[in-house]
């Protein structure tokens, strides 16, 4: 019989394009009957490259979420064209609401992936595939959908868990939201299945940017960490220092996509784009974080429409610290055109050479190793308080980045402190949104970004060509410490409950 997706809002293919690296450079399969695939391997990992090209998709906006609704980044307004102000703007000024086409396309772009991941599962449990490779796709299928979800109960709260597929559409519509818990529980589960499935690097170079155990272990200690369990997340978080990954001693090269640096030594997962080609594999973000009018002064090609979008803050800006190798890499504060310079600030850490238009070569970073060193000195702080062991993780990402031994004492400066070196060192990652409320409660993260705003309001970082403030910008309340649930879910199907507040 023919499949659905869980949600019932979209009916999807089999499975999407093939996704860029060498490991996701394989036939399409989209138009095979499901009932004639995933009957080898080779089907099999054509089935799971489907599951990785969805996170294109995803991670193509996910700064909306992980940047834009925070204090590292604003936007390079156009006045003569509103059209993304019940959209993407929305979250920037702190307007979102269930309707929002942006909210609904999370929702969907999520369990579309999650059904194709579910499916996959089910589907290789009877393939005929050697044990080593099947446990290598079911750990990857694993690690995948514990990723789906750390990222979605983050942003809704609770959701609806699903872990297999439909067979016909009644089902679907009788799903509830799961307790924050217990999808927190569906994560530590995967992802401990996961880290006993998967290598810690693979036998085939054509293999790496798949997830593997090192991959597996670090988002298992970030979900200890943003549930509090501090001795797990010690624990865990170890396990990823002893399989070889260090830090580069150039910060640049954890973006640069030359061959030889990409998915490099401080690399743990990364959302695989291949540019500099007609595949549709490509990345863009040196585009869309462009300033608007900066043309060609920017990316090269004047041809190619910019953003102007995640434009660092007068905040942001302030954030780096005298002599932090990091600053100029990862933001410029202007841009020069025909002469003139433009005081427009701009993500440049994605901005390297490509040969074709709005096809850029760049990967999106989702797990590096300076990020679990981070989350080691913040756990170890917070269980312990700031020990000569926490400092150590601290001052190994602030030597790299050529900056003295931090000078923290006690919990709560040490706190602070491993909390700024995050933001300037994951800056535009789509990391700050989940650290701030992580470290902060719904009242605390609103009276934050509340200050935030005010400063926006009363200073706006871009020019704004005269167009006025609404009365509800850049006002936050307690509730949008979580996202709504899109309404056209709610439509579908009614058990499907609203966030409070909207």
């Amino acid at each position: 019989m023919k499949k659905i997706t869980a949600i019932g809002l979209v009916v999807l293919p089999l499975l999407l394009a093939s996704c860029g690296e060498d490991f996701l450079n394989q036939t399409d399969p989209t138009k095979v009957n499901v009932d004639l695939f995933y009957k080898n391997e080779a089907q099999a990992k054509q089935a799971l490259n489907g599951v990785y090209a969805q996170l294109q998709s995803i991670t193509n906006t996910a700064y909306l979420a992980g940047e834009f609704q925070t204090d590292n980044t604003t936007i390079d307004l156009n006045p003569s064209d509103r059209g993304g102000a019940g959209g993407w703007e929305a979250f920037e000024f702190s307007t979102v609401n269930s309707g929002n086409g942006e909210i609904a396309a999370i929702w969907n772009n999520y369990y579309a992936t999650l059904y194709n991941a579910n499916l996959t599962l089910e589907r290789i449990a009877d393939a005929d595939i050697p044990e080593t490779p099947k446990k290598e796709i079911e750990g990857q299928l694993k690690f995948l959908r514990a990723y789906l979800y750390f990222n979605l109960v983050q942003y809704f709260g609770d959701v609806v868990i699903v872990t297999s597929t439909f067979a016909v559409p009644e089902p679907t519509f009788e799903l509830t939201r799961s307790p924050q818990a217990d999808v927190w529980a569906q994560i530590e589960k995967d992802l401990k299945e996961a880290v006993a499935l998967l290598p810690e690097k693979y036998a085939s170079s054509g293999d790496k940017g798949r997830a593997t155990k090192g991959a597996a272990l670090s988002l298992l200690g970030k979900a200890y960490l943003t549930t509090k369990k501090y001795p797990d997340a010690i624990s865990t978080l170890k396990e990823v220092t002893k399989l070889g990954y260090t830090l580069n001693a150039n910060y640049a090269d954890n973006f640069d996509p030359a061959p030889a640096k990409k998915n490099g030594p401080e690399s743990i997962f990364e959302i695989q784009y291949q540019g500099d080609n007609d595949l549709g594999e490509q990345s863009n973000f040196q585009y869309v974080f462009a300033p608007r009018v900066s043309k060609g002064a920017v990316t090269g090609f004047s041809a190619g429409a910019n953003g102007g979008r995640n434009s660092p803050t007068n905040d942001m800006i302030a954030a780096y610290e005298a002599g932090d190798l990091r600053k100029d890499l990862s933001l410029k504060t202007s841009f020069t055109l025909d002469g003139k310079v433009y005081p427009v600030p701009y993500v440049s850490k994605y901005n390297y050479p490509h040969t074709i238009v709005q096809r850029t070569n760049t990967n999106w970073p989702v797990l590096r190793y300076s990020d679990v060193l981070l989350m080691l000195a913040e756990s170890i702080n917070e269980q312990t308080g700031p020990t000569a062991e926490a400092a150590d993780y601290l001052n190994q990402v602030r030597k790299r980045a050529g900056l003295a031994a931090s000078k923290a004492t006690g919990k709560a400066d040490f706190r602070a402190a491993v909390l700024k070196e995050r933001r300037v060192e994951l800056a535009f990652e789509n990391h700050r949104w989940f650290d701030l409320k992580r470290t902060k409660t719904p009242g605390e993260w609103a009276a934050f970004m509340n200050a935030h705003g005010a400063a926006e309001r009363a200073k706006p970082t871009v020019d704004r060509g005269n167009v006025p403030f609404n009365s509800t910008d850049y006002v936050f309340t307690e509730n949008e410490y979580l996202l709504p649930v899109p309404a056209p879910q709610i439509l579908i199907n009614a058990k499907l409950t609203q966030n409070p507040g909207y």
